[in-house]
């Protein structure tokens, strides 16, 4: 009787075997196709975040232009005479102070 039970498992081993690896394999393929397609979505993300980051760049570099030009001695020395009603004392009303 056991003599027979080897026969039929020997026979239906190598088309399991053949059906596992087919398996294998195509689960492998399906890894290697999300992991291809998790790797582009990254780096599409890599690269919308690189270009949001020089539009930062470039806004950020307006921002300190138009800061500079705010903060122009010429401009705040024209506010101070024109609203402010501020002006430059008499040399002799001036006292120089020295730290020692």
């Amino acid at each position: 009787m056991q003599i027979n039970k080897h026969k039929y498992s020997g026979k239906l081993a190598l088309p399991i075997l053949a059906i596992m690896l087919w398996l294998f394999s195509v689960g492998s393929a399906m890894g290697v196709v999300y992991s291809t397609y998790e790797s582009r979505k990254a780096t599409q993300k890599l690269e919308e975040l690189r270009r949001e980051a020089s539009g930062l760049r470039v806004m950020s570099g307006k921002f300190l232009l138009e800061k500079s030009s705010w903060a122009a001695y010429s401009r705040v020395e024209k506010i101070a005479f024109d609203e402010l009603n501020m002006f430059v004392p008499e040399n002799e009303k001036t006292i120089l102070v020295y730290k020692k």
